[in-house]
């Protein structure tokens, strides 16, 4: 029974209306987009722009330029050591093949330093120079770059070079996983959608409210109290 009815007329509009805005976010009317998924470009564009780092990855790895590694790594299975084989000898490091190990001796500034123009490719949106070195994938590469830097790592902790094991997991997380994570997104400055993202915050905040007091104007318009 209804004890209410303004009240509940009133909730019973507010939520026809919040459902009517739903379905309007979720029809592809934002550029041939739902609402949702241009609000998520739009934000991995802006954050794509000031996630450029890597100026500060160069720097912190160009001072192992003349450090001489030698580590012996177990890829996951014959066709990944191939790839990694690869793109070590790519960096000029000398790389011997034993089952499903490789042992790789080369300058880890080098080595690294190929890795971050691989992955500056990616981040550039430029997939086409790197399927020109390596005759792979783009994304595939990068990859394998993940997966060689990261049994890396491990090796050089193992052998207590805990140094050059930063230096690797900084160019893993600042740039291998950047570049694969924001390619073919375009970089967008936030002052050019200042005023979508302004719009897109108030908005979220009024709508959040919307349904609140559409909800409790039907449960007052039904007798529902909260008391204590």
């Amino acid at each position: 029974m209804i004890a209410n009815k303004k009240k509940f007329s009133s909730g019973a509009v507010l939520l026809a209306g919040f459902a009517g805005v739903l379905i309007l976010l979720f029809s592809p009317v934002f550029k041939g987009q739902n609402g949702l998924n241009f609000l998520d470009s739009l934000y991995n564009s802006i954050s794509k722009d000031s996630a450029n780092y890597f100026p500060e990855v160069r720097g912190k790895v160009a001072p192992f330029a003349g450090t001489l590694i030698e580590v012996t790594l177990e890829p996951a299975d014959a066709g990944e050591a191939s790839r990694t084989g690869a793109l070590f000898e790519k960096a000029g490091a000398r790389v011997r093949h034993t089952g499903k190990q490789i042992t790789v001796r080369g300058s880890l500034g080098r080595i690294l330093g190929n890795c971050v123009s691989d992955t500056q490719d990616l981040y550039n949106n430029d997939g086409e120079a790197i399927r020109a070195r390596y005759a792979m994938d783009e994304r595939l590469v990068v990859y394998t770059w993940y997966q060689a830097l990261q049994r890396l790592s491990r090796e050089l902790n193992r052998q207590g070079d805990f140094r050059a094991a930063k230096v690797v997991d900084l160019v893993i997380q600042k740039a291998v996983e950047l570049s694969y994570n924001y390619y073919r997104i375009e970089p967008l400055k936030i002052s050019r959608g200042a005023g979508v993202v302004t719009f897109s915050l108030i908005f979220y905040v009024i709508y959040t409210l919307w349904f609140g007091f559409a909800v409790l104007f039907l449960f007052e318009g039904w007798g529902l109290k909260l008391e204590h």
